[in-house]
């Protein structure tokens, strides 16, 4: 460790080349796993809410929430330790006093007897019907409050925000939760839904805690981690992420590999004089494996903190999210691998020939 550090201090220009490009890969790598974590959880988090262990689509909906219809007279057959009647449908919404601002939503009707009653942060639970409770990304990005009336661009009826919840977003929309009564003007406008108050049409799912004790015809049965991955495009954008992130930590590895093997090329003659001096092959090779250890763990640790800087400055709209977890996984793959690629190193030191080197 002593003739690592000596080394680094000698040439500080040099390494500093080195911890620079591996704090340009690593910030690059934990900004790219934010982004992707970011947009994964915005895709789940409402159904991470749910706590539960199944749901029960239609047989005939492709696995789609949104596409699932079931008969309410299936609800008393599901027999389970738990469960909850879920419709769903996707809607746009603007402020009724500026249609010129729509954003995108996922309405949620639910039982708010039921476990899948969302957590109030601010304001309280819908109790009459056309009252929502909002994810709190409405307010932070669009500036809506409590009392705002929204208006359907689809059949201009309207909703009043009653109540904001936190992390409740399904396929990157933020989601509105309403009664049953509710969801039915949304789905068929005012008049149609005062005929049918009270009374279900459909709905799209039934959550379920626990195990379903036996099959009913027509419904299909997806744990929760199987009906995440079938979000449309969920999978689809993991696997690219993943892959990108894989990559680059390949990248890095060859990087540092390079920058190692260069520097022990040029001391050749240095170590040889080292070996002549009675130096064993295995304690020079520590040293450079020490050395690289160092850089690397100087430039992950830049861009990590560069990575955390960045996410206080970055708008509401970027998906961005921090895991230390997944932030430390990936920090000690690249040190890992960092050192992986300055072990070729290793194989030239231990082949140098003293007398040929000082030669």
């Amino acid at each position: 460790m002593f003739l690592a550090i000596n080394e680094i201090r000698h040439s500080k220009l040099r390494y500093a080349l080195v911890v620079g490009v591996m704090f340009l890969i690593a910030y690059l790598v934990f900004f790219l796993s934010g982004l992707a974590y970011g947009l994964a959880q915005e895709n789940r988090m409402a159904v991470d809410k749910w706590k539960a262990t199944e749901i029960l689509l239609s047989t005939k909906a492709n696995n789609t929430l949104s596409m699932s219809s079931i008969d309410p007279a299936l609800i008393d057959q599901v027999k389970a330790k738990d469960k909850a009647v879920l419709a769903q449908t996707p809607g746009i919404v603007y402020a009724a006093k500026d249609s010129s601002n729509k954003q995108n939503v996922s309405f949620f009707g639910i039982d708010a007897q039921q476990f899948l009653k969302p957590n109030i942060v601010e304001g309280k639970i819908f109790s009459e019907q056309g009252d929502v409770v909002a994810d709190m990304s409405l307010k932070k990005r669009y500036g809506y409050k409590i009392g705002d009336q929204l208006k359907l661009s689809t059949n201009n009826e309207k909703l009043k925000i009653v109540g904001f919840t936190a992390k409740a977003k399904f396929s990157v929309a933020p989601v509105l939760y309403g009664s049953l009564d509710t969801f039915q003007m949304i789905r068929y406008g005012g008049m149609m839904a005062n005929q049918q108050k009270g009374s279900l049409s459909s709905v799209n799912a039934i959550v379920v805690r626990g195990k379903v004790s036996e099959k009913v015809a027509g419904l299909q049965e997806l744990s929760i981690g199987k009906f995440i991955n079938k979000l449309p495009g969920y999978n689809a954008q993991v696997l690219t992420f993943g892959f990108m992130i894989g990559f680059l930590v390949v990248i890095a590895a060859v990087v540092i590999g390079i920058f190692i093997y260069v520097l022990t090329m040029q001391k050749i003659a240095i170590f040889g004089v080292m070996k002549a001096q009675g130096i064993s092959s295995t304690y020079i090779a520590r040293s450079v494996i020490a050395q690289t250890f160092l850089l690397a763990f100087t430039g992950v640790m830049i861009g990590f903190l560069a990575t955390l800087g960045s996410a206080l400055v970055l708008p509401v709209a970027v998906p961005f999210q921090n895991n230390l977890l997944f932030f430390t996984t990936m920090g000690v793959a690249m040190i890992f691998v960092a050192i992986v690629g300055a072990l070729f190193s290793v194989g030239t030191i231990v082949k140098i020939d003293p007398l040929k080197a000082i030669g």
